[in-house]
């Protein structure tokens, strides 16, 4: 399927990405705090018949250089857009802190009707990096609503891993002290996914050596099974923290942290995944 490019300037900074014959169903795309850029993943959504809008929401020009109280609001007008278009369905598709986001997202913002959440957490983790300020340190939110920060749990700035793998940082021990390290603000930041009738598909691998994305999904089901709400968790426990999907390239290699898993565990985890995405994001059979 051909598809129609436009590179979003101004308030937003981004692309979207639209199937020449036009769609109903859009969906916002949003990365990480590394690894893949957007437009490739965008590109393979359109050509399935998806509006994707990806969102380059940190490291740019005027732009927080880390994710340290991001504005919700940020997401919420690039949903403004696509309601602008004239869709009728609006989803969000994030990985890692991108899902994060993508989680509150859907809480806050009754307009999503799917979620999609690529190595997602159960709660909100302090900022990594600097906000606007410039400043990294003390702990922050990762997050703020209508000007109020969202409540995270901070992480022990003095940890150390207790062995490099490849010199490479495996980072899942330092979010797994997270709850042991502040029990009280761990209870208080987890993300209330049970407030939101939105359509959950998670994605995550065993092997994930970045955080605990598997335990932090099958929480989310959890919790939302016990208000009633289904969920879809497609997991893979040989796969790591970057899952591609049918059509997507190896992601590209890290010099500093330690992803886990393998190209074809992380696309198999894609491939498993794929036909949950595409039945969640373009919804019911008219």
């Amino acid at each position: 399927m051909d598809v129609v490019e436009q590179e979003i300037a101004g308030p937003l900074d981004g692309v979207l990405v639209r199937p020449s014959s036009g769609g109903v169903a859009g969906v916002l795309v949003l990365h990480g705090s590394y690894g893949r850029g957007i437009v490739e993943r965008c590109r393979l959504l359109a050509r399935s018949g998806l509006v994707a809008l990806g969102l380059r929401w940190h490291g740019g020009e005027g732009q927080p250089s880390g994710i340290c109280e991001i504005p919700i609001e940020t997401f919420t007008r690039a949903l403004d857009l696509l309601r602008d278009a004239g869709l009728e369905r609006l989803c969000v598709l994030g990985l890692s802190k991108g899902a994060e986001a993508a989680l509150w997202l859907s809480v806050l913002d009754r307009r999503i009707d799917a979620v999609v959440a690529l190595s997602p957490t159960a709660v909100t983790w302090q900022n990594l990096g600097p906000g606007t300020d410039g400043q990294s340190r003390p702990g922050r939110s990762s997050w703020t609503w209508r000007g109020e920060p969202i409540p995270f749990v901070p992480l022990d700035e003095e940890w150390e891993p207790e062995a490099y793998e490849y010199g490479l940082i495996p980072l899942r021990g330092w979010y797994e002290a997270g709850r042991e390290f502040c029990p009280d603000q761990y209870e208080t930041a987890v993300i209330p996914v049970e407030k939101t009738t939105a359509e959950f598909v998670l994605v995550a691998g065993g092997d994930d050596r970045t955080w605990p994305s598997l335990p932090a999904a099958e929480a989310l089901r959890d919790r939302r099974a016990a208000a009633g709400l289904p969920t879809v968790l497609v997991e893979r426990l040989a796969a790591g923290h970057r899952p591609t999907l049918p059509g997507e390239g190896p992601a590209t290699p890290s010099t500093q942290l330690l992803y886990g898993g393998n190209h074809a565990e992380d696309a198999a985890l894609g491939a498993d995944a794929w036909p949950h995405i595409l039945r969640a994001l373009h919804g019911p059979i008219r």
